[in-house]
């Protein structure tokens, strides 16, 4: 184990043919600006859009848009991060124990992916339970608020029966609170009381958890929890790689690296982003919430590539230390990124009701999901 984090370089640096300090820094300058962006536009769009009718979240664009981003993350943790983490620890430089006798990165992204479902478990849980205690807060609330002006239109009726020198033809005209409310309470039954005559697929779907109105409540608000969850997690997996992916790219003194790199970070931010967009628009974070979110994810791979450039000087990429640092952490964000695309992107939108009852949206969302997933392993050849 002392020598698997030895600092001193397993290659020569000097005998990389390519190796050119001022075109990898011109390089490594662009590769921030147009990965930013490439991330800004893939964020933002979800959530810029997600009040248009073109792109909002129920339109059947936004559902082949996130198939297409949920088959690029899957291919980024299996074609890219998982293979990464591979090629680093079992490197012929690391002591063939332990790295080469235990397939260690399997087993980091398998443990990432199972503490990645505790996560999800435990913050669902908790949400839950939040959101639960604050709608019990405000049914108080707008409890006592009828029954102060129940009392109050009592008192009101009472006072125009007393005045008998009020036309009857007026006193007919006029509905009292008391009659509204009684409107609405009628209208709310009437539409719980209709049985369900046609088949899960013609119903409308928010009767899909009951005819109650306090299931469809329920089912609400799991909802809102589930994307809420989801978008966080999601965001701490494809924030961690990020970082790495920015590290690997900043650290590297060969154009010949950084060229293909830059071509393929900026289409896999994109659609990484327009994922996480679309989790955080559907979870319906607060303005302030979302674009935080938003922002962090889009700084994060150039930032990673500054502090790269910055560390290149005494930073050595080729040592054994930095191959078993690198290796444990793109295991991690592979196991993340794997459970996120096959669990809360993949399983939630291909397992639902809206997707079994229409047969076009399916054919078009698996076509654009083997399109994203084999677009995003094809980008190996290069990156």
């Amino acid at each position: 184990m002392l020598a698997s984090v030895a600092t001193a370089s397993c290659t020569n640096d000097e005998a990389d043919e390519c190796r050119d300090d001022a075109a990898a820094l011109r390089l490594k300058m662009v590769a921030m600006v147009v990965i930013l962006m490439a991330g800004v536009s893939g964020v933002a769009i979800p959530l810029v859009g997600r009040k248009r009718r073109f792109l909002r979240t129920d339109g059947s664009f936004f559902v082949f848009a996130k198939a297409f981003a949920a088959g690029v993350i899957l291919a980024t943790g299996f074609v890219h991060m998982l293979h990464d983490a591979q090629s680093a620890l079992a490197d012929p430089c690391l002591p063939e124990s332990p790295w080469r006798r235990f397939p260690f990165s399997g087993f980091v992204a398998m443990t990432a992916a199972l503490g990645t479902l505790v996560v999800d478990f435990v913050g669902t849980q908790f949400y839950e339970r939040k959101h639960r205690e604050e709608a019990i807060g405000v049914k108080t609330a707008a409890a006592a608020a009828v029954a102060a002006t129940t009392s109050t239109s009592a008192e009101e009726d009472i006072t125009v029966i007393s005045i008998v020198s009020e036309p009857e033809e007026k006193a007919d005209n006029v509905k009292s609170p008391m009659h509204i409310v009684g409107m609405h309470a009628h209208a709310a039954a009437h539409r719980h009381s209709h049985p369900h005559e046609h088949g899960s697929c013609d119903r409308p779907a928010p009767r899909e958890r009951g005819p109650g109105h306090a299931h469809e409540e329920e089912g609400e608000v799991s909802s809102h929890v589930r994307h809420v969850v989801v978008s966080q997690i999601l965001e701490l997996g494809i924030v961690s790689h990020s970082v790495i992916i920015g590290l690997s790219l900043g650290v590297s003194q060969s154009p010949c690296t950084i060229r293909p790199l830059i071509a393929a970070l900026c289409f896999h931010q994109f659609f990484e982003g327009f994922a996480l967009g679309g989790c955080i628009s559907q979870a319906q974070f607060r303005n302030l919430s979302a674009v935080l979110m938003a922002c962090f994810f889009a700084i994060t791979a150039p930032s990673g590539i500054g502090v790269g450039a910055g560390a290149a000087s005494f930073y050595n990429a080729n040592s054994r230390r930095a191959l078993v640092v690198e290796g444990i952490l793109d295991s991690i964000s592979a196991g993340i990124l794997i459970y996120m695309a096959l669990v809360d992107l993949i399983a939630a939108d291909f397992l639902s009701r809206r997707m079994s009852c229409d047969i076009r949206l399916q054919v078009a969302s698996y076509m654009a999901l083997f399109l994203g997933a084999g677009s995003m392993s094809a980008l190996a050849i290069w990156a």
